[in-house]
């Protein structure tokens, strides 16, 4: 039986030793940058420390008996695997992280397992952590799944800027609502901000508020904008995450998007404009893997 302490942090050859071709190690440990990183309101807007360990395991080349450079995985891999997850913006969990270095180590087909540890050096004296182990078979079946999937009917998004939806006009919206649910293919919509983005406005001008606190009054207008548009529908479901939107529309519901969480969590320039409809919608088609994105409306109001 292993155990399940050396399992974690002694990173052992035990099982790697009884394959029929041993495996061999490269590693980066003990790697620390500073990001911005958490769930917990606390968490945003400071920078803490992360520790990171990676190790890498590959078939064996004759790289040692050569001298040969370039038939080894450079080093330079894993720091690129670690700082390219980091660059891609905000995140809240380090399951999440180590899940995308993990996916990048396993790109190259001389890799075999990689085992990624990452940690909190700043919420507690000690260290809070995660540790998996992915090897590239379960990864190449992860990516097989994925195709499979997106060879189904892929979904639609649709932005909505038709002024008259986000006013007293309840026939439009139910109109809109209709011609959604009854496409036959998955949708998400993206609802403009409209009326109430123009209350968030006036009311950060109001108060004097600039930056980033006028932006989250808007982002929270587009939230609201979503719930007005379909939180009284039984047939469609608010979402505010990627993992909500996919199982809705897997599920055959129409979804809308309440895009505040997501738009947060994202680097300034990675982040699409908050008052633009259809640039929201083009950046979920891209974040889903979407077929189509459609505008509905007449300006992106």
């Amino acid at each position: 039986m292993i155990d399940e302490t050396a399992l974690a942090f002694e990173w052992p050859r035990r099982d790697t030793d009884t394959a029929e071709l041993p495996l061999d190690r490269i590693s980066v440990r003990d790697l620390v940058r500073a990001v911005e990183i958490g769930a917990f309101a606390s968490e945003r807007g400071v920078a803490q420390r992360l520790r990171f360990s990676v190790v890498l395991e590959v078939r064996p080349t004759e790289a040692g008996a050569t001298d040969d450079v370039d038939r080894v995985i450079s080093y330079d891999t894993l720091v690129e695997a670690i700082d390219d997850t980091l660059a891609e913006g905000r995140l809240n969990l380090l399951e999440t992280c180590a899940e995308r270095i993990a996916a990048r180590c396993l790109r190259d087909p001389r890799a075999a397992r990689v085992l990624v540890r990452v940690e909190k050096l700043d919420r507690i004296p000690g260290a809070l952590g995660v540790e998996i182990v992915r090897t590239r078979r379960a990864a190449q079946a992860r990516l097989a799944q994925i195709a499979a999937t997106a060879a189904g009917a892929s979904p639609m998004v649709a932005a909505l800027t038709d002024p008259a939806l986000l006013d007293d006009d309840d026939a439009a919206r139910r109109a809109a609502r209709e011609a959604l649910a009854a496409r036959r293919r998955p949708v998400a919509a993206v609802v403009a901000p409209g009326r109430f983005g123009q209350a968030a406005a006036e009311a950060a001008r109001r108060m004097g508020l600039e930056g980033a606190a006028a932006e989250r009054l808007l982002l929270s207008a587009l939230d609201q904008a979503a719930w007005a548009f379909a939180g009284q529908d039984a047939r469609f479901v608010v979402t505010d995450t990627r993992t909500e939107l996919v199982h809705a529309l897997r599920s055959g519901r129409p979804a809308v998007w309440a895009p505040a969480r997501i738009l947060c969590d994202l680097r300034d320039e990675h982040r699409p404009d908050p008052r633009d409809a259809p640039a929201l919608a083009r950046f979920l088609a891209a974040h889903l893997g979407a077929g189509a994105c459609a505008v509905i409306g007449a300006d992106g109001g």
